[in-house]
């Protein structure tokens, strides 16, 4: 999104003798949290985190719409979490409405109008599984193509390291967006802390983070240690919106969400 060796930008401030000082901004940290919609563990104890949040909600399941809702009343942002095919693994896990490389353009791009229509306050969309679709060219200039028209980024979930998304997404003037870490691929308390301290640290040495984690059977963990690091990480970083680090990183400027 942008170059990772810049210096962390400085705050001016005006001290009580009228003197300018200069205060170096807290790096940023945006936690995305995907598999929202179908009712799982853990969507309300993420929904009520006292910082900003980043919900990545499934199209066309049960809660889809309901959790879009609530994350929005919360003040996070909201993100569509499209299904897109994998290399491997099991359809089943897709949910409906996925992009698949034998789709034709037409229904590429019906499949992703539908599912931006139906997620209310979405800003931008990230892929669920996707291996194969962020490696293809053409499924993914085309997703990026509607993107790009409805006013949404693409956040590279970075399931595939050879995907073309970033590239793609600089030919056509978006912001080349990607996940930096994964905060439960492991399913225990103790390691997502330890993944927060790392993303924290990430952040500190480049300015930013972007970090991914999930409701699910274990979302109750993943919520507990983020509940619980909070206040020891915000020391050090600024809890932010996928959207607030589009705005300070790149010249994007999405379109002014709809009124629902």
């Amino acid at each position: 999104m942008a170059d990772p060796s810049r210096q962390k930008p400085t705050q001016v401030k005006i001290d009580s003798d009228g003197i300018m000082t200069g205060q170096e901004e807290k790096a940023k940290l945006a936690v995305i949290i995907d598999d929202f919609g179908n009712g799982q563990k853990g969507t309300q104890e993420m929904l009520n985190l006292p910082v900003k949040i980043t919900v990545a909600v499934m199209p066309f399941l049960p809660t889809s719409k309901k959790d879009a809702e609530a994350a929005h009343r919360h003040g996070h942002d909201v993100i569509i979490h499209m299904p897109m095919e994998p290399k491997k693994g099991r359809s089943s896990w897709l949910g409906p409405g996925a992009i698949l490389s034998s789709l034709t353009d037409e229904e590429i791009r019906q499949r992703m109008e539908e599912a931006i229509d139906s997620i209310p306050y979405a800003v931008g969309l990230n892929n669920h599984m996707g291996s194969k679709i962020t490696g293809d060219e053409r499924g993914m200039s085309i997703v990026l193509d509607v993107c790009r028209a409805r006013g949404l980024f693409f956040i590279d979930s970075k399931t595939n390291y050879h995907s073309v998304v970033g590239k793609l997404a600089v030919e056509k003037g978006m912001p080349s967006i990607a996940n930096d870490i994964f905060l439960d691929d492991i399913h225990a308390v103790q390691h997502v802390s330890k993944q927060l301290q790392t993303a924290a640290q990430q952040a500190e040495e480049r300015t930013f983070c972007i970090a991914i984690g999930h409701v699910g059977v274990y979302g109750i963990r993943t919520a507990e240690a983020l509940k619980k690091s909070i206040p020891e990480l915000q020391k050090k970083v600024e809890f932010v919106g996928i959207s607030d680090l589009v705005r300070e990183h790149s010249s994007w400027r999405p379109k002014p969400l709809r009124a629902y």
